[in-house]
């Protein structure tokens, strides 16, 4: 149905962990894209009891393919792999021996990295799958996104409510409970509703704790439970050659709108509301966050703000374009006074409104004010950052 951005060239050259939210649709990708290559699902329980009983056999069985030296024709592709993190020594040495490339997927790092898990001595690259983009849906509908999420299924779904809180259920139940993860359980899901209630907001880490019952650190230690399961991800204050007083506090995004749906009870999103605009802004970022990693570009992204309420909504890279995100369809004066006060600080950046305007315009101190169509089809196209015009021009 989605043709993904993330493609065979990327996954097949060498060795790689491919790590993504459940359902963001890893294993649809690597049975499409590798239709004959050894699976090895590690949802499958009797999988799962064979080799943790005995990860040898994943040698004895791969050395029954016959493959020569050099001339493995598909990647090995190993699916939860951080279900069986002991697997991964047999994994390693199989690379060192024949060579062989391996696709490993999961939708959380946590239990390798906390148990001490063998992460394949740099033998391994990672890649990462993010929800859908509106490069990958024919006839993208805006407020279909804004009010479904980007999930696949959830996309298109006609009435995703059910599914939305179903994903939520099963993530407290098999991430959070069943690897007991947090003391309680209740004051998680509380965090969790406070959490969606901020979410792009900056985090004040004290006055959260106080609105879930935790300390501090107990916050922080949430928080890291959702980077750690991927459900989340940061996004830290600008910090570099600052004039005015700025906010230090990092914002927080879930790594898709229809979580912040679901647990702040938003409802049905309509233009026009408050909700409909920070849905806005977290779509457009997510955008940014799927072109960072998919262009392998790995440019930081970043939010200006100052201590007088003057806010720059995302900061690409060394500060060479600053985006502001409106959901207005008629953009005015007042939502270029932080582009504005930005520009002060940093004339060489490039400025530009993102917006539900009908047609791009450039303002006489050349701040760019574009319709998110165009935006996005400038930012696929790589035509966003300097060194990219400079190559095109």
């Amino acid at each position: 149905m989605f043709s993904r951005i993330l493609q065979t060239e990327r996954l097949a050259r060498r060795s790689c962990f491919l790590w993504g939210p459940r359902q963001v649709g890893k294993s649809t990708l690597l049975r499409r894209l590798f239709p004959e290559a050894p699976y090895y699902d590690l949802l499958d329980a009797a999988l799962f009891r064979r080799l943790s009983a005995n990860p040898v056999l994943l040698s004895e069985e791969l050395n029954a393919l016959g493959w020569e030296q050099g001339r493995q024709p598909w990647p090995i592709i190993i699916d939860e792999v951080q279900k069986l993190p002991e697997l991964l020594d047999e994994v390693h040495r199989l690379m060192a021996r024949h060579g062989w490339r391996f696709v490993l997927s999961g939708s959380s790092a946590r239990k390798l990295r906390k148990g001490g898990g063998n992460l394949l001595g740099g033998r391994a690259v990672s890649r990462e799958l993010l929800p859908l983009t509106s490069r990958e849906i024919p006839d993208f509908n805006l407020e279909r996104a804004l009010n479904h999420g980007l999930l696949p299924t959830h996309y298109l779904d006609d009435d995703p409510g059910e599914l939305i809180a179903a994903y939520v259920g099963t993530y407290l139940k098999e991430e959070i409970l069943a690897e007991s993860l947090v003391r309680s359980l209740p004051v998680f899901q509380r965090f969790l509703e406070v959490a969606a209630l901020s979410n792009g907001q900056p985090v004040q880490f004290a006055t959260m704790a106080r609105e879930v019952g935790l300390s501090g650190p107990g916050v922080r230690g949430h928080f890291e439970i959702l980077t750690d399961t991927l459900l989340g991800f940061w996004v830290p204050a600008w910090q570099k050659r600052q004039k005015r007083r700025t906010v230090a506090a990092p914002r927080f995004y879930f790594f898709d709108i229809c979580l912040v749906n679901d647990l702040a009870c938003r409802g049905a999103l309509r233009p026009g509301s408050v909700a409909f605009g920070a849905a806005f802004e977290h779509f457009v970022l997510m955008e940014l966050r799927a072109h960072c990693a998919y262009s392998l570009r790995s440019y930081p992204l970043s939010y200006w703000r100052t201590s007088s309420g003057l806010e720059v909504d995302v900061i690409l890279g060394d500060g060479d374009v600053a985006i502001e995100i409106k959901s207005s369809d008629r953009p005015n004066a007042d939502h270029l006074k932080g582009l504005r006060a930005w520009r002060e600080e940093h004339p060489a950046s490039r400025c530009i409104l993102v917006s539900r305007a009908d047609t791009p315009r450039t303002t006489d101190d050349d701040i760019e004010i574009l319709p998110w169509k165009v935006f996005l089809d400038r930012l696929w196209a790589d035509a966003l950052h300097p060194d990219q015009q400079r190559k095109q021009s």
